[in-house]
């Protein structure tokens, strides 16, 4: 077992829950956001996941060319099958990308300043556990925002 096979078990644990969550609340509810003051639709907030991953493992620690549109992330609408397609072909390219990148290796690409420690630059090892806190946030984002949809459906 190579050490990025266990870091993608641990995103992939993430994505599946945010996942779960989207089946649970079949995509009207999932495309949803609450009645909150900047609110996400769970929908948008595992998206936004998608391109987390993608442009940090892809792009900062590969060198991958990734197109990104960081503010659509937040408004995309779309049903839990098609993300769970999209999320299957990002594993695909997250496991070439990490193949090449020791976790002391530099970032091929410079993450934006503001992601930078306060000491020193990030390693590819900073920018997987920058990953790694996104999503686990977001996971626990889209579990509330799941809780919070359907307790209004019952109300």
């Amino acid at each position: 077992m190579h050490d990025h096979d266990e870091y993608l078990y641990f995103l992939r644990r993430a994505f599946d829950g945010m996942l779960g969550a989207l089946d649970e609340l079949g995509d009207d509810l999932g495309n949803t956001a609450p009645p909150l003051p900047g609110a996400n639709s769970p929908y948008a907030i595992a998206y936004h996941c998608v391109g987390v991953a993608d442009y940090w493992l892809g792009h900062v620690v590969a060198g991958r060319r990734v197109d990104r549109d960081r503010p659509a992330e937040f408004t995309a609408q779309g049903n839990a099958r098609s993300l769970r397609r999209e999320v299957d072909a990002l594993f695909a390219r997250l496991e070439a990308d990490l193949r090449a990148a020791l976790p002391s290796d530099p970032p091929r690409n410079a993450p934006p300043a503001e992601f930078e420690g306060p000491d020193r630059p990030l390693s590819v090892r900073g920018v997987r556990l920058h990953v790694l806190e996104e999503l686990a946030q977001h996971h626990g984002q889209v579990q509330i925002t799941r809780d919070l949809l359907r307790a209004g459906e019952r109300a």
